[in-house]
This record gives structure tokens, sequence and C-alpha cells, in this order.
């Protein structure tokens, strides 16, 4: 219903799709990663920013109680990519947040979405980069060790921007 009414009020107003992922790590500095069912490689939790007005944090925050059931309470934003349409995606733009590490007894909490999630894993930075797909791979690269945020085009840094 919101789209309806913000499309007639501001029909000229471009709509820009928007994501939100989180990296949470183990005490042992080992990413999560999770295996989904509806597309090949393996990501992060994350997903879709809902068009009710949900902000990207909460994007981050509920699609990890979503699809891992972890509740996640601080986040500091260490990406933005922004990705262009192409015949096969919409584009836009993805936030990630970096959730930092969560205890052993906080991680036995992790329940798997079963509609959309097969498995999870905690596994090393290099580890990852070799089974994350492209595009999460690069942002995760990019902002893994940073302490200040990133921008990102297409997951690569633009040699015009400071971070």
């Amino acid at each position: 219903m919101v789209d309806a009414v913000v499309e007639e009020v501001f029909p000229e107003v471009p709509r820009i799709p928007a994501s939100a992922g989180a990296l949470i790590f183990d005490e042992a500095g080992r990413l999560l990663i999770l295996k989904p069912n509806y597309k090949k490689g393996w990501t992060i939790p994350g997903g879709q920013v809902d068009s009710d007005g949900e902000s990207p944090w909460e994007t981050c925050r509920r699609e990890t109680r979503e699809e891992c059931g972890l509740e996640v309470e601080h986040g500091r934003l260490v990406c933005v990519d922004f990705l262009r349409p192409k015949p096969h995606r919409p584009g836009g733009m993805r936030f990630l947040f970096h959730c930092g590490a969560l205890t052993d007894r906080q991680l036995s909490e992790i329940r798997l979405q079963d509609e959309e999630i097969d498995a999870h894993r905690f596994v090393e930075l290099a580890e990852a980069m070799a089974m994350l797909s492209g595009p999460v791979r690069r942002r995760v690269s990019a902002s893994a060790g940073t302490k200040r945020c990133v921008y990102l085009e297409e997951g690569r840094p633009v040699p015009t921007v400071e971070g």
C-alpha cells in the first residue's frame, strides 16, 4: 500500500532496490556463511529491504533473525555498494554491516530457515573468499578488517572516493 501511495504522490521519483547483509564472526574470527537453496554458492545473512520504510540496519537484523535465528544487537556499516541495473537484475544499493564476534552461547541459538537455507559454516576469510558469490565476495573482501566504511560500485573501489 505504501508503494501505491508513494507512486501516486511522487511518480517521477526513481525507485532503487536495496539489500543489507551481516558479517558475523565466531570467537575464533571465522565468518558465518550460509548455503541458500534458491541459488548457487554460499552467502552471508541478509536480504532485500522491505518497501514499507524499513531501514538497511533493520533489514540486516530482520534477515539475520529470519535466516539463522540470531539476534544482532550492534553493527557498524562497513560497505555501501552501488550496482547498476542489468537485463538480469535490477541493480540497487547493497549495505554491509560488521556485527562483531558472537559467543559460543549466542551461536548455539542458530536455527536455519528451512524454506531458504540448507546449511551454515564458520570459515576463515580466505576460505570464504573461495566459497562466496562474486558480488558478496568483493564486498566482504573490501570491507573485512577495515575501520571505516568503504564505497564500491559494482563491487569495486572508486579511485576518486575516499573511505
